[in-house]
């Protein structure tokens, strides 16, 4: 069996580069689950597919099913949950069961086959950080006119697309809002039952999500949108009212642990212990978790917690925070520094609270305990908002080694 694998990165008014983009795909030889990609896109599926391989969330997702069985999956639909709780995963399954061309069923309730051209060119997009970096590598190969005007869409099956934030401000962007209100009046599905189109960020840009409001309002027959989001309250509240939200829970830290045994065997007990609760329940996150890219994060995290509750000697910090400068590096540094510091601030809000057995950092219990000596509330919460006015400083551009000198200095006990 073949395929067509189409990677679109659409922008507006780019439709040669579109073109040109599409007659270079690959063909794709489908075996069992494999699809042979070239080597940097190579997408392997595991041997048995299926909903009864999402973890948790059962009512969630039996309910989901049961809209698919009836035909009433919703034309407007929010998967709220932590980042990591299979948001993604189950967007493509929900579009796979609504277009599988063999389907069948587990539970007594519809399932899709994993086999046929449809399921295979949907799950080709189950790798979406690497096919976006594909696409942003595209685009900064195009001319500067050209590059301002192209965002990023990533399509591997005509009538499914999956809108990302647009870096380098990491927001979903007008261009590709229009792109999918193009699709969705202009384009009825193809080789599909039903055509999908999936933002997998709740942060747009005000313009943007004014637009995407007005799709919502007189959503097409054929079209299902589905938004995926860490925080629902991030979108307009017009928004919300006119979809349907489900939302995917945390699996208890016990049952990630167990998980990791089996998945990740590499892991020492203490490391799987220590994933198992910065996951928060999140099995994506559990299985996927960086543990050195984490705890170089945390050291550089500690250095500013350090500096700003035992000591006022900033040496250290500043030849830390030298090497988050410019560059889409220092950009994933800086974030990874930011969920690091974060953590840390929770769990000593939690050692403050008196409620150590629920932190994450398990090997900084002793640690995070002499930190949190005499710290109030008050200065926990001043510190989670000064690390917010970073994130939100990024996206404005502003200097990243600079900013995180300011809100290191501004941690004032005082």
């Amino acid at each position: 069996m073949s395929s067509k694998i189409d990677k679109i990165i659409s922008g507006l008014d780019t439709r040669g580069f579109s073109q040109a983009l599409a007659s270079a795909s690959a063909t794709a030889h489908v075996s069992a689950f494999t699809v042979d990609h070239p080597p940097s896109t190579r997408v392997v599926y595991p041997h048995s597919v299926g909903f009864s391989d999402f973890l948790g969330n059962t009512a969630t997702v039996t309910h989901l099913r049961e809209g698919v069985r009836a035909g009433r999956l919703p034309h407007s639909l929010i998967l709220a949950g932590p980042a990591g709780a299979g948001k993604y995963t189950l967007a493509l399954m929900l579009s796979k069961v609504a277009n599988c061309l063999q389907p069948e069923e587990s539970n007594g309730l519809p399932d899709f086959c994993g086999r046929c051209s449809n399921c295979v060119r949907i799950g080709a997009a189950v790798n979406l950080e690497e096919l976006v970096a594909e696409a942003v590598a595209a685009r900064e190969d195009m001319r500067d006119t050209d590059k301002r005007e192209t965002r990023i869409i990533v399509q591997t099956h005509p009538d499914v697309i999956v809108i990302p934030p647009d870096p380098p401000q990491l927001m979903i962007k007008l261009g590709q809002v229009k792109q999918a209100i193009h699709a969705a009046y202009y384009r009825p599905p193809v080789e599909a039952k039903r055509a999908f189109t999936i933002f997998t960020s709740s942060a747009f840009m005000k313009e943007a999500a004014n637009s995407l409001l007005k799709l919502l309002e007189e959503p097409p027959e054929h079209t299902s949108l589905v938004l995926l989001t860490e925080n629902p309250q991030e979108l307009l509240p017009t928004i919300r009212s006119r979809a349907v939200v489900h939302r995917l829970g945390p699996l208890p830290a016990i049952q990630v642990d167990a998980l990791l045994a089996k998945r990740r065997p590499e892991l020492k007990p203490r490391d799987r212990a220590l994933a198992a609760r910065l996951a928060e329940g999140a099995v994506g996150r559990a299985l996927t978790i960086d543990l050195d890219k984490y705890l170089t994060s945390r050291r550089d995290a500690l250095v500013i917690l350090r500096g700003a509750i035992q000591e006022r000697d900033f040496t250290q910090l500043f030849q830390a925070t030298e090497t988050y400068r410019a560059g889409a590096d220092g950009q994933e540094k800086t974030l990874s520094l930011l969920r690091a510091l974060s953590s840390l601030l929770e769990d000593l809000l939690l050692t403050v609270a008196g409620t150590p057995a629920l932190i994450r950092n398990l090997d900084l219990e002793a640690e995070l305990g002499k930190l949190s000596a005499g710290l109030s509330v008050e200065w926990i919460d001043a510190a989670v908002r000064a690390a917010t006015q970073v994130e939100q400083g990024m996206r404005r551009n502003l200097l990243r080694s600079l900013s995180l000198d300011a809100m290191a200095l501004s941690l004032d006990r005082g």
